[in-house]
């Protein structure tokens, strides 16, 4: 750990030593070097960016978990070289923020998506799954990508009007027919990080944010949370069951047997980008149809 730390110390030694030579508008290749903690904001980054900037995302393994990632001298040293970086916040990837304040960059910009939102640590970090959320940040890194280089101001606008008139068209689309035809159909689910999708369908979201945030965070469900899931699932008061399948827990596992058991709908999500090939609009739009055709068989409409 003390090696790791003298590392992340050098390199911003170093970024110091450059920073004082110049500003941080540009790589010396031209384009700006934007990093995002995780590839789901990585992706909207590199769309609106286009041919104006190298976007790299640290987390993008599927198996990877956000929380409790650790970051290696490398991702220091990306992260030293950020003119624009993004984190999520909200207590869910500390290490990127420290990278961050470990490595200054004279001219740099910092996203951090939870300070946009006025949310702070123990808030529901999963923001991504915001439909509003996400419309906020792109307006933000257009934002941020146009400070940095204002000449290409005109650019960074219509890859934006694109985004999201054009590439986040299926997924509206979706968004608007699950909640005309299914608002208010009662739903469980396993983790918080399904909560501000759920709420925007207008699902009737049953599961105890207790246990759900319980799940996220890593701690102890309560044995209330968990009898009141379990007769959620049995007494089939619940008509689908969402559940992340990058952190099936015990408890996760054993609501998953007992949905499949009384012959609930069951869909999934996952934390990041799976596969990790695509980009955020196509990712999105394969959980949504896979939410709607589980709506569709327990409700038969």
């Amino acid at each position: 750990m003390r090696r790791w730390w003298l590392a992340i110390i050098v390199v911003g030694l170093g970024v110091l030593v450059s920073a004082c030579g110049g500003g941080g508008s540009a790589s010396r290749s031209g384009r700006l070097d934007v990093v995002a903690a995780e590839n789901f904001w990585g992706s909207i980054a590199s769309q609106l960016a286009g041919a104006q900037a190298k976007v790299t995302s640290i987390i993008v393994n599927p198996a990877t978990d956000p929380h409790s990632y650790e970051p290696t001298p490398g991702d220091s040293r990306t992260f030293a070289a950020a003119q624009l970086a993004i984190v999520n916040g909200i207590g869910y990837d500390a290490w990127a923020s420290d990278l961050v304040a470990a490595n200054p960059l004279k001219g740099r910009v910092t996203l951090d998506v939870g300070n946009l939102l006025g949310l702070k640590a123990g808030d529901n970090p999963h923001q991504w799954y915001s439909p509003a959320v996400v419309e906020r940040v792109v307006q933000a890194i257009t934002a941020d990508l146009t400070r940095l280089a204002p000449k290409d101001a005109g650019y960074f606008q219509g890859r934006e009007h694109s985004f999201l008139t054009t590439s986040l068209a299926s997924y509206h689309a979706l968004i608007n027919q699950i909640r005309a035809r299914y608002h208010g159909v009662p739903v469980g689910y396993s983790e918080s990080i399904f909560q501000p999708l759920g709420d925007a369908l207008g699902l009737r979201l049953l599961t105890p944010y207790g246990f759900v945030k319980a799940v996220a965070e890593g701690t102890e469900v309560t044995a209330a949370d968990v009898a009141t899931v379990d007769h959620q699932a049995q007494a089939r008061v619940i008509e689908v069951w969402v559940f992340n399948s990058q952190n099936v827990t015990p408890d996760v596992q054993h609501v998953n047997q007992l949905a499949r058991a009384s012959g609930i709908s069951i869909a999934t999500v996952t934390e990041t980008l799976s596969p990790a090939s695509e980009d955020f609009e196509q990712w999105q739009v394969a959980e949504l149809e896979g939410l709607k055709r589980a709506l569709r068989q327990a409700t038969g409409r």
